[in-house]
């Protein structure tokens, strides 16, 4: 018995408590993982279950330009052939990323939705070939099925990983920030999204909405849902019926959740009602900052009392526009502060002597630095939860998908400026940045929400590995799901007992009426002799 499992026994001794702490050794674990910077979340979720001393396997596939696919101490690895390429997956990607910056502004409505559903019928189809070519390893299924897995860890962004866990008859827990308009949280994991105080994703309001807002925000829900159901539902379901042999749909399995894993929290979220399943793991990747490397520390040293700015638009965005990448250096020129700029494309012609390029950069660690001034940022879920977890307030270049939403966040909490990346001129740049780090307020409400993420009883990390242990030890988590999954949707809604009132009343109306009317025409109608008489 180790030193710490000592202590705790003898503390639990010790305040007479006989139930000992719940714990899971040993157990085996099978992660079906996103990409990109999706995968990075999952990955630090691995590193600390193979720490606790968890048997890992994952599945990926043959064009995954994320997963490391050769075999790792911590983790098993099982790959998919596909018939596409890494390469394909990048430059689709690529063409989604620029698209929605340069492009989506110019076009109207239509030609966005035509163009975006190229883009995603692609990903999906990349996506389908994974999912039939998992399916297709017959024995690969057979000896998962002998291997005593506990549990299934799967992120959206790859589709399929919940119909395994229900092929495999494991729990599963499903890992994300949000989905396409918290479609499937809403319409698959049954979540409550009251249009009055919950704001739909990309309309950047509130839960303090007027009334012409929540005329929006409920129209827009709707919009949401149809585009979801065209551009998801109706390309998964016919896929997972013919995949399990029998009728079944995206929502039905991935209602089936244990748990949800969003990686987000009251730092960073609206109040609004959540369920007992879904649980906040916000900023589970971040952490104290480490020394920097010896050339980059003396840069930093060198700014003196005025400090730096870190800048980087994450590792998606390898090149920017000759004109954006122009106009954003000669704005960094012009402040007083160093700045350490990852950025792999073309050297600006107006990049200033304050300025340095970096292919990359450690970005956790320069936060948490102590001349770190303020962040710019594009926005993404993990950089802004960085600078939250070190207290650094932002510019934000929102790009792409939910950037815009995120960084309107922090905005209306006061941790930010946002600026639109398309139209910003080099002046807006550098008055932005100055306000960010010569108005205090900026760094006030940062080092409040840092307060808020730092005042939990569990670090989100620990707080993920605890809820999936929670799985593996009472073999699912059922009890946390609500009965609306087995409801329909009139009944949801209550639509059906309203019919029923409304009937009732109806019923009771009408009699009421015809009673009345039978009582008049008693009352009041003339007998013979008094029409005699008259």
């Amino acid at each position: 018995m180790s030193v710490c499992e000592s202590t705790v026994l003898c503390f639990l001794l010790l305040f007479g408590l006989n139930q000992p702490l719940p714990y899971v050794t040993a157990g085996k674990i099978l992660i079906w993982p996103g990409e990109f910077s999706h995968w990075l979340n999952v990955k630090v979720i691995i590193d600390e279950l193979v720490a606790r001393g968890h048997s890992v396997t994952i599945v990926t596939h043959s064009a995954t330009p994320s997963v490391k696919t050769v075999q790792s101490p911590g983790y098993n690895v099982e790959i998919i052939q596909v018939p596409h390429t890494k390469q394909d997956i990048i430059d689709n990607m690529d063409r989604f990323m620029k698209y929605w910056i340069y492009d989506l502004q110019n076009d109207n409505m239509i030609q966005s939705f035509l163009k975006l559903r190229d883009i995603l019928n692609l990903s999906a189809k990349h996506n389908h070939a994974l999912c039939r070519g998992l399916f297709a390893r017959e024995d690969l299924l057979e000896k998962w099925r002998k291997e005593p897995f506990d549990v299934l860890l799967t992120d959206p962004m790859n589709m399929c990983g919940e119909l395994l866990a229900l092929k495999l008859n494991l729990p599963f827990i499903i890992s994300l920030r949000f989905s396409f308009g918290n479609a499937i949280e809403r319409l698959c994991g049954q979540l409550p999204t009251p249009p009055s105080h919950v704001s739909a994703v990309g309309l950047g309001y509130t839960d303090q909405m007027d009334f012409p807002q929540r005329v929006k925000n409920m129209l827009f829900n709707l919009f949401q849902d149809c585009l979801f159901t065209f551009l998801t539902v109706m390309k998964w379901d016919p896929l997972y019926t013919e995949l399990m042999g029998k009728p079944t749909t995206l929502c039905d399995v991935m209602g089936k959740a244990d748990i949800w894993l969003i990686r987000t929290y009251w730092d960073f979220e609206y109040p609004r009602p959540f369920l007992p399943n879904f649980k906040f793991v916000g900023g589970l990747h971040c952490k104290p900052a480490k020394p920097l490397p010896k050339e980059m520390e003396d840069f930093v040293q060198s700014s003196g009392d005025d400090g730096i700015v870190v800048f980087s638009l994450g590792s998606m965005i390898k090149n920017l526009t000759k004109e954006r990448a122009n106009t954003i250096a000669s704005a960094l020129g012009q402040i007083p502060q160093k700045v350490l700029w990852r950025y792999t494309g073309e050297k600006p012609e107006t990049l200033a002597p304050n300025t340095r390029l970096y292919d990359w950069i450690p970005q956790n660690d320069l936060l948490g630095h102590p001349k770190t001034k303020a962040f710019i940022t594009h926005g993404g879920t993990n950089g802004i939860y960085e600078a939250i977890y070190h207290g650094v307030p932002m510019v934000g270049l929102p790009l792409f998908a939910d950037q815009p939403d995120n960084i309107n966040h922090m905005k209306t909490k006061g941790a930010a400026v946002m600026l639109d990346f398309n139209k910003m001129e080099t002046n807006d740049l550098k008055q932005a940045v100055s306000d960010v780090i010569n108005n205090p307020s900026y760094k006030e409400s940062m080092m409040r929400l840092s307060r808020i993420h730092h005042d939990q009883p569990m670090k989100p990390l620990d707080q993920a590995v605890f809820w999936i242990e929670f799985v593996m030890r009472n073999k699912g988590a059922k009890h946390l799901r609500v009965e609306a999954h087995n409801l329909t949707w009139y009944q949801y809604h209550c639509l059906d007992v309203a019919a029923f009132l409304l009937s009732v009343i109806a019923l009771v109306v009408f009699i009421f009426v015809k009673t009345c009317t039978w009582l008049f025409r008693k009352c009041f109608r003339k007998t013979p002799a008094k029409r005699k008489k008259e």
